[in-house]
């Protein structure tokens, strides 16, 4: 019988109601989509590189390590020498090991030396390797493959120049011997977008008449001789290894970390990568805490509706009252009312939100390469929306019991 009359008073104003459940809907689908904005983030980023077991590198921070070798940001404290590198490949734990070479930049953009392993073992998301979309990978001594977002910014295309600086806020170029770019690397949503990859010999052979940070001055050689140099670097700045048993891991982790010829550190990408979350994760609790602010904002706006149209109904609970209806059938039809507004607003928001994720993920994935899951409700977005309806069952009690303590002779009193 309440049920009843409750569902005919909010059908009796429809548009008003209507207007709020929509408002409650939206707050709810923004606060369960920041939810999943953050998981999908989280996820992404621990996926940021994958498949490899072991990161090398000289002996500093393990989250710096981390940020300079997959992420690009800052600098290695020293280089690894080409001799540990051997030996830390000739390992009989060692399956595959990639070497990285930092130091240069184009427009911003670092540029990493490596060799044809790094698209071969390089994974991310799981276990997607790169793909190179248009041209092709690193065939010519001037070679450079690029990331799709080196791409836009620039506006490159394959077949054009590239001419890379010295260091990363470099006024000095290599002029004398400018790239091509080869090929664009499909956009990933990791560092690799934002990298111009080349060769470790190409690294050696831009570097052949500098010494010391400096290009000695005068000395220009020709790259018909540059080529037929050995170009075999001297040093890298890490290294990604894989083993071939992951039994092995931290033994060869131990091995690195104790090597008596020189410094050096060997971490696990994903306990570096969860060490890096904890830091910028403050950003995804602020995050969070304004979305939850919004949801609290619309059942203020639903409890201040209700307590708006109370001076409308007064005549309507007086004669309720007349009737015979107690004062708690009054109560509980406004704490009624009140939950089924934010019930509906809840469901509706749901089926918005996943409504919004399928259309939005597949841009989202080509222009971010965040990859947003769409997924059985969770249980803790269940008790999410059983949350709402219990803040607005909470929400409209204060107008509930006003109206509750409205006498029968004020609620058939003609005010003038």
């Amino acid at each position: 019988m309440i049920l009843r009359l409750a569902v005919g008073s909010l059908m009796a104003r429809a548009l008003t109601v209507g207007m709020t459940v929509l408002a409650i809907a939206l707050s709810v689908a923004l606060f369960l989509g920041v939810e999943k904005v953050r998981t999908g983030a989280r996820a992404s980023f621990a996926d940021t590189i994958s498949g490899t077991d072991l990161i090398v590198g000289a002996r500093s921070g393990s989250v710096q390590l981390l940020l300079y070798s997959v992420f690009r940001i800052g600098n290695a404290t020293n280089n690894v020498t080409r001799e540990s590198y051997q030996d830390i490949a000739s390992r009989p734990e060692v399956n595959w090991i990639v070497p990285i070479s930092l130091g240069d930049s184009h427009r911003q953009f670092r540029v990493m030396g490596t060799t044809q392993g790094f698209f071969d073992h390089y994974r991310y998301r799981g276990d997607r390797a790169l793909e190179i979309g248009t041209g092709h990978g690193l065939e010519d001594l001037y070679d450079a493959v690029i990331g799709a977002e080196v791409a836009g910014a620039l506006g490159y295309s394959v077949g054009d120049p590239i001419v890379v600086s010295h260091g990363l806020a470099s006024f000095s170029d290599h002029g004398d011997q400018p790239f091509r770019v080869a090929g664009i690397v499909e956009r990933t949503g990791t560092p690799v977008d934002r990298t111009v990859i080349v060769s470790l010999e190409a690294i050696e052979a831009i570097h052949v008449d500098w010494k010391s940070g400096a290009k000695i001055p005068g000395r220009t050689t020709p790259v018909e001789r540059i080529r037929q140099m050995d170009l075999t670097p001297t040093g890298i700045t890490a290294a990604m290894v894989g083993v071939e048993n992951r039994l092995q891991i931290f033994g060869l982790q131990r091995w690195i970390n104790e090597y008596p010829e020189e410094p050096l550190l060997a971490i696990l990408p994903g306990v570096a990568l969860q060490e890096l979350w904890q830091i910028v994760g403050v950003a995804e609790t602020a995050l969070v805490g304004v979305s939850a602010m919004v949801v609290v904002t619309a059942l203020l706006g639903m409890m201040a509706m209700i307590f708006s149209s109370l001076n409308e109904r007064r005549r309507e609970m007086a004669i309720w009252r007349a009737m015979g209806a107690r004062p708690a059938v009054i109560l509980g039809l406004l704490v009624l009312e009140a939950m089924l507004i934010a019930a509906a607003g809840a469901v509706l928001g749901f089926v918005l939100l996943y409504l919004g994720l399928v259309a939005a993920r597949p841009w989202v994935d080509a222009a971010f390469g965040l990859w947003l899951p769409i997924e059985a409700p969770t249980v803790r977005e269940l008790w999410t929306l059983l949350a709402v309806v219990g803040v607005a069952a909470l929400a409209g009690l204060l107008p509930a019991l006003r109206a509750y303590r409205l006498s029968l002779a004020d609620g058939m009193m003609v005010r003038t």
